[in-house]
């Protein structure tokens, strides 16, 4: 059974079409990318998700039953626009979220302090918001986020406003929550983010569902059959008119000459690696799957230009 699902969920605002019978299914104790590109729906079904607003038609299920009001309670949200008080000292907006999520002043304060402690911001406590940089209120939005020890989180664009160090921090800390047995719907932009963390991922362009499935198995989806080859400096390359590949890129490096090749579809990876045995003395073999951004780019254009 899937954590969250959604089924056929359809969404208008003013008659622009929001979502167009949107279904996803999230197994719990994973990381699922929801990705597309700007205005594509993902923040509409976020909302959906977290019962801010309502679909037009199509249901929510948690644990495959209809989700109700009090399941908000088992969600932690962090949205794209992060809505703390700027005037408010951080500390004290802290607790104050932390008892709205249903914690008690006690426990919402020992938490949090524990939290300050673990991001060495104690320091933070009595400052106002509006004297912290985006990447340093970013971080109490993360907190706040996951104060209640919610099972579904929901992050949309987490990464925005930090530098590659404090980033990387952020993977960390969602990777050691979902090692902790949570569940993580995670939208971004960055691909490169989506290959590190997710597990599988949804693809949502003008309104509807366009990819989805394991990250693994969409790469090897989209694979071109292309492999890279190391073969000794002092070889040359030489590819006898009945062999099954063609050599598409040759470099020299320091010690080696690199190839690139591609095969036909009718033949395996052993027999390619047979018939370059013939040719060549083989110091490496690896096969090139695509990246996520090369697949975001390649779904989204073909879409695009039908």
């Amino acid at each position: 059974m899937y954590f969250i699902e959604t089924r056929e969920v359809v969404k208008q605002f003013s008659g622009h079409l929001a979502l167009n019978r949107v279904s996803i299914s999230v197994p719990r104790g994973r990381i699922f990318g929801l990705l597309g590109p700007n205005g594509a729906g993902k923040t509409t079904l976020i909302r959906i998700i977290n019962r801010i607003t309502a679909p037009d038609s199509g249901t929510v299920l948690i644990e495959g039953r209809e989700i109700r009001q009090s399941d908000v309670f088992r969600i932690g949200y962090m949205p794209e626009e992060r809505g703390l008080y700027r005037k408010m000292k951080v500390g004290e907006q802290a607790i104050y979220l932390a008892q709205l999520k249903g914690l008690s002043y006690a426990e919402a304060r020992n938490r949090l302090k524990s939290w300050f402690h673990k991001f060495e911001i104690e320091s933070w406590w009595n400052r106002k918001l509006e004297e912290l940089s985006k990447g340093m209120q970013q971080k109490v939005q993360f907190i706040i986020t996951v104060i209640h020890d919610p099972e579904l989180l929901i992050f949309d664009e987490p990464f925005s406003g930090f530098d590659p160090i404090n980033a990387d921090l952020l993977k960390q800390e969602i990777i050691e929550l979902k090692n902790a047995g949570k569940t993580i719907i995670f939208s971004t932009h960055n691909m490169a983010s989506v290959e590190e963390i997710c597990d599988e991922i949804a693809l949502i362009d003008q309104s509807q569902v366009v990819l989805s499935g394991q990250v693994r198995e969409i790469r090897r989806r989209y694979k071109t059959n292309t492999f890279t080859v190391q073969i000794p400096l002092d070889e040359k390359p030489f590819v006898a008119p009945n062999v099954p590949f063609e050599i598409i890129e040759q470099r020299n490096l320091q010690d080696t000459t690199e190839l690139r090749i591609r095969k036909p579809q009718a033949y395996s990876n052993a027999e390619l690696l047979a018939a370059i045995a013939r040719e060549f003395e083989i110091l490496s073999f690896t096969e090139e799957f695509p990246s996520m951004n090369e697949v975001f780019i390649n779904t989204v254009s073909g879409k695009n230009s039908q």
